[in-house]
């Protein structure tokens, strides 16, 4: 099984479909989206392959740190690709990227099958979905900085030509922000592991791990790079080249304050692209914070744990006031993504304050902590894809989408939408019994026992979140159906089949997630 190069095709199989639904897509046809779909699937198939597969047991015998393990990774492929450089075509899985190749695996199908609306340059449209797909296939299973940087930058191109070519009115202008906020942020990334390659020699994650956990790395910057006066010692520039990358991964997450472009996006783009950008590529910043950020500069994100901490309660407490004062649906779900990826943040920011490995009293936090923000990011994108799919379901009908203020007693005329909604909204606002609970279960404990002011701060985040996820079930569900809902339609069939495997998820990792902490695991006893 390792023999084959598994991961290699698994990419290429939606890149190859995007060519193909590309040209194919020049003549009208109405098989445009079953064909992506097929594409789409193929590659999701092998995927589940791959999982029942995975040794689970491989490095659960002892405490991992921060980091690629290449003890642990499995299906791997190296090839030489630029000597000179250092720089190798090295692919490999572990827990947390086979994890993230499963979200990929079902969010991206599922948007597509979601898809309503697109009359035009449809061809374009799924073709354009499809290279996401294979980039996120890419940039999860990447070992080398070099080729990981590619399928980072894969991803972002075609999500701005999605939101500028098939948004709503205000697309231009929410294109535009998403392109210059993400640019920067790739800049300054490429800036810092440039930085880190000067010091280091190499762009390979578990050796880049290996030199930070020495020192190398901090104790170079300075001697290496000491045209930068502007800093009296290592420290500070180690200091300085993290911010960069923090940068980075902090506007794709995003991360308080650097969030103000996704409302916009979010509410603008197609229903299905927002689906992908929520269900998706907004874990693509979370990975990129535990693959490489905490590994390569672990030291100075210790130093820096306090304000990281400050900035994941902003990230969390104030999302939760702004979906408050929302009115629109979809602007609410925005906002209510950006709150539960704060809790991710939080585990992360957490984890910072181990400057060592941990003892034993503290193990058990990092355990926690580790395999609930592995959860917690999987669970978010299977729950709030759904919810995006049936604002989509929504925004098709004839009346279009209702907001929290013209609409009321929907439940009477579309009694299966407003209870499949229900489950995904119970599911999103942590009720127990359902995925959202576990993962933020595990973090707050996590983060009890290692940063115990930020977890209380943080639960008042949880209230608020389930203030406004009733309000949406009160003002859009219940109450007297008013005039202009007179007619409207429940789900079709087509719609109920599209949604049913996500609602099916949202119970079966509330009740079993050892199904996903049993391939994310990198500790003894798990």
């Amino acid at each position: 099984m390792n023999t084959f190069p598994w991961i290699t095709l698994i990419t290429l199989i939606p890149l190859g479909g995007a060519v193909v639904i590309a040209l194919a897509g020049r003549k009208p046809s109405g098989g445009t989206r079953s064909l992506a779909l097929v594409f789409s699937l193929i590659p999701g198939l092998f995927a589940l392959l791959l999982a029942s597969k995975f040794e689970q047991s491989v490095g659960s015998a002892r405490p991992m740190a921060f980091g690629p393990d290449p003890s642990v990774m499995q299906f791997v492929e190296r090839h030489a690709w630029i000597p000179t450089l250092g720089v190798d075509y090295h692919v490999g899985l572990d827990g947390l990227g086979l994890s993230m190749v499963l979200l990929t695996s079902f969010v991206i199908p599922f948007a597509i099958a979601a898809t309503r609306g697109i009359k035009t340059g449809q061809g374009a449209y799924f073709a354009l979905m499809l290279t996401i797909q294979g980039a996120l296939y890419g940039a999860f299973t990447s070992m080398n900085f070099f080729h990981w940087f590619i399928f980072w930058e894969l991803s972002l191109i075609p999500a701005y030509f999605l939101v500028r070519l098939w948004g709503g009115t205000d697309r231009r202008r929410a294109a535009n922000q998403f392109f210059v906020y993400t640019m920067v942020g790739s800049i300054a990334l490429l800036l810092a592991m440039v930085a880190v390659f000067l010091v280091s020699g190499t762009f390979d994650f578990a050796a880049l791990s290996s030199a930070a956990a020495r020192g190398d790395i901090t104790r170079n910057l300075e001697s290496k790079l000491g045209w930068l006066s502007v800093f009296s010692n290592g420290k500070g520039l180690g200091l300085f080249v993290f911010c960069l990358a923090l940068l980075g991964f902090a506007i794709k997450v995003p991360l308080f304050p650097f969030h103000t472009w996704l409302p916009l996006t979010y509410t603008q783009a197609p229903t299905s692209t927002t689906m992908v950008l929520t269900g998706v590529l907004s874990k693509l910043g979370l990975y990129g914070m535990l693959r490489i950020l905490m590994p390569v500069y672990k030291e100075q994100a210790a130093q820096l744990a306090a304000p990281l901490l400050v900035l994941a309660c902003a990230t969390i407490l104030l999302s939760t006031l702004a979906a408050l004062s929302q009115k629109d649906l979809k602007t609410i779900l925005a906002y209510s993504s950006i709150n539960h990826l704060g809790y991710c943040l939080l585990g992360i920011f957490a984890l910072a304050t181990t400057r060592q490995t941990p003892g034993q009293g503290m193990e058990d936090s990092v355990v926690m902590l580790f395999n609930g923000v592995s959860l917690q990011m999987f669970n978010h994108g299977v729950i709030a894809s759904s919810l995006f799919c049936f604002v989509g379901f929504l925004e098709s009908r004839p009346e279009g989408c209702p907001n929290l203020v013209n609409s009321g007693g929907l439940r009477k005329r579309a009694p299966v939408l407003a209870g499949l909604m229900g489950v995904a909204l119970f599911a999103s606002l942590g009720l127990p019994g359902l995925s959202g609970f576990v993962g933020e279960f595990l973090i707050f404990k996590g983060t009890f026992g290692l940063a115990a002011w930020a977890a209380a701060l943080c639960t008042l985040g949880l209230l608020l979140s389930a203030l406004f996820h009733l309000n949406i079930i009160q003002k859009v569900f219940c109450g007297p159906l008013k005039e202009p809902w007179l007619k409207f339609s429940d789900l079709t069939t087509e719609e109920w089949v599209t949604v049913l495997p996500a609602i099916a998820l949202l119970f079966m990792l509330g009740f079993w997630p050892q199904l996903l902490v049993g391939i994310t695991r990198h500790f003894k006893g798990f």
